[in-house]
């Protein structure tokens, strides 16, 4: 296979070290006769020298390598290399002694030449070390740290800066609560080397192996900490160390992102956090136009709908970050708007706010509202979400996710704001419950409006899957049931859904608004946002009990109870129909699904808003098929267990 190299690149480093250190040696062997004895070094005792300098080489590469020389590496050299370095060099320096005196009793080598070789070496062996150290550092500090005796066994996994870092600040840190006994390089370049003073035992692969041999050392690790702090710890590598955590009965952690480290490192002070199921997830950071998004609402009366929910909330907080002049906050829960209001005064106390009770059915209430604000952006968030509640109450879902969004639709359009913004789902994609079928009326009636030549307001329709962490979703109600001991319930072994963070959603959401509207071009468009791989609701129900370091099936136990009504077990993010492409933002796709006339949309709305205010479900139903005509109620599964009591189920079904 080509570039394929049989030695192992840590070996190939420690070579090229040795080779150094070697032709150091010789330097020094030489400089020494030279200052002893000037010119006459190829004079006099020309043969002396000639027949001292392999020796003196081959003595140092001896002693280098017995006193571990190599085991260091040069960018975190410190106190215990200048210890190892004056223990080999001494060692070198007494042995060649010794072997001269034995080949011809020093007779024609200069008593002094020895003594000076040893002053020579230290600082051609030790120099070129601190030297590359001070470059890459920049103060002198780091030299003169040493591995802490005392504190909780530790671990750390990577053998980078962050393991350095780490190390250092446990050490000048006297209170420090851990010791570190080790060092597991995931990347296999360092092992066998050190850093200050701290050895690199092992692989990935050797955990189990590098734990065994501590133990007997009576080291044995009580935890194990990921190091890796600049940029994001890949998801694979997580798994794997959790997987072997767990079965080692090690807890896991990580250490905190490079601006928080650096933060705690300035008072000395540092504690690794939980490893949280962000981290599983393990997403890469999307290049966000930021001055596009401050531009979106900078100096502009923003309305957020829904600001009670977990997305309507988190858009607050970021549209007050990014120079919003007034937020105007919404919601029909007078608690959740408090809190949400609450939470604004402290993070943001000098951003202008109003908050108002509204339910977004009250077409009357809502048009009253908007005249009196003139919002100049809307982000409509405002929507029942959970599948299995709305699908025994279809009527309600019609009114708020259809009706609502024409209200405020509608509204915005009155005022003539710049822009609205729609939150949609993954479940508007062939539906199969009726939440997923009104979210698509929603959709297409933003795509109508969007595309009416006579509106000046434009209309941006965000669609995206689940929200980890988000109110009712699967991650609180995991976190809920492993307190109590368990079971954890998945509704089917094969569920998957898509997931992202909230904060990445809401960052997302405007991300690709600001694009939208600042671009012109995709009128009547849906954006998409890059989503990743789905992820399997089962191997999260695993990771989250290895997390709390228990055992899957032997501490806590998984149960299924089977999809209920409306469930399916994979979303889509797209119909096959839809063209779609990529665009100038980075993360956002764009769909260009057909859209209806916009004079029909309004006629089948009003047909639905009839049906629905009337509570005339099997109408309402009936209207769902003929105008969602992908809505379609899935076939049932086999059932996989039945169980003998109700059990709360994980929401696989939920996006915010």
């Amino acid at each position: 296979m080509a570039g394929w190299n049989p030695i192992p690149i840590r070996w190939r480093r420690a070579g090229v070290v040795m080779i150094h250190d070697l032709f150091m040696a010789a330097a020094a062997f030489s400089a020494a006769f030279y200052l002893r004895v000037a010119d006459d070094v190829f004079g006099e005792f020309e043969a002396a020298y000639l027949l001292g300098l392999p020796l003196f080489v081959l003595v140092c590469g001896i002693a280098f390598h017995a006193f571990g020389m190599y085991r260091g590496v040069w960018r975190y050299a410190s106190l215990p290399d200048l210890v190892a370095i004056t223990k080999a060099v001494s060692a070198a320096t007494l042995t060649f002694i010794g072997v001269a005196f034995l080949i011809n009793r020093v007779d024609d080598i200069p008593r002094s030449v020895p003594i000076i070789s040893w002053f020579v070496l230290m600082a051609f062996i030790g120099g070129p070390r601190f030297f590359y150290r001070l470059v890459k550092d920049g103060s002198i500090s780091g030299l003169f740290d040493t591995a802490k005796r005392d504190g909780i066994p530790v671990l750390l996994v990577g053998a980078r800066d962050g393991a350095e870092l780490f190390i250092r600040a446990m050490i000048n840190d006297r209170e420090a609560p851990y010791r570190v006994v080790g060092i597991i390089d995931d990347r296999n370049r360092r092992v066998g080397r050190e850093i200050l003073g701290v050895p690199v035992m092992g692989s990935g692969d050797d955990l189990a192996a590098v734990v065994a041999k501590l133990t007997k050392r009576g080291q044995k690790p009580q935890r194990l900490i990921l190091t890796q702090i600049n940029g994001p710890i890949t998801p694979d590598l997580i798994r794997d160390m959790l997987d072997q955590a767990s079965d080692l009965g090690l807890t896991i952690s990580r250490l905190p992102s490079l601006t928080d480290f650096k933060k705690a490192s300035d008072d000395g002070k540092l504690e690794p956090r939980p490893i949280d199921i962000e981290d599983l997830l393990g997403r890469p950071q999307k290049a966000l136009d930021r001055t596009a998004m401050a531009e979106l609402v900078k100096d502009k009366r923003v309305v957020i709908t829904g600001a009670g929910g977990s997305i309507g909330g988190e858009l607050a907080h970021q549209l007050a970050g990014l120079g919003a002049s007034e937020l105007i906050i919404v919601d029909q829960a007078e608690y959740l708007l408090y809190q949400t209001n609450l939470s604004l005064i402290e993070s943001h106390p000098d951003m202008p706010r109003r908050s108002f009770i509204c339910d977004v059915r009250d077409q009357s209430r809502v048009n009253r509202l908007f005249k009196e604000i003139k919002p100049q952006v809307v982000f409509h968030a405002a929507a029942l979400k959970h599948v299995p509640i709305v699908e025994l109450q279809p009527a309600e879902g019609a009114l708020t996710n259809a009706i609502g969004t024409r209200n405020v639709a509608d509204a915005a359009r009155s005022v003539d704001a710049e822009a609205m913004v729609l939150i949609s789902t993954d479940k508007a994609v062939h539906p199969s419950s009726v939440m997923g079928a009104t979210k698509r009326l929603a959709e297409t009636y933003c795509q109508a409006l969007d595309r009416d030549e006579d509106c000046k307001t434009r209309f941006v329709t965000v669609r995206f899957g689940n929200v980890l962490g988000s109110t009712g979703s699967v991650v609180p109600l995991f976190t809920r049931q492993l307190q109590a001991g368990g079971p954890l319930t998945v509704t089917h072994p094969d569920a998957s859904r898509y997931f992202m963070t909230l904060r990445e959603a809401v960052e997302l959401v405007i991300h690709a608004s600001a694009h939208a509207i600042a671009n012109g071009k995709e009128l009547g468009k849906i954006l998409v946002l890059d989503m990743g791989e789905p992820v399997k609701i089962d191997d999260l129900a695993r990771q989250m009990i290895r997390l709390a370091g228990l055992q899957p099936d032997r501490d806590v136990e998984v149960s299924y109870t089977g999809l209920r009504p409306g469930e399916k077990l994979t979303e889509e993010l797209l119909y096959e129909s839809e063209p779609v492409s990529k665009t100038s933002a980075d993360g956002v796709l764009v769909a260009d699904p057909q859209a209806a006339d916009r004079a029909l949309v309004s006629r089948q709305f009003d047909e639905m808003e009839e049906a629905a205010r009337a509570m005339d479900e099997p109408a309402v139903l009936r209207l769902l098929e003929r105008l969602v005509p992908t809505y379609k109620t899935p076939d049932p599964l086999p059932p996989i267990t039945t169980p003998e009591e109700p059990v709360p189920v994980a929401r696989n079904d939920q996006q915010g």
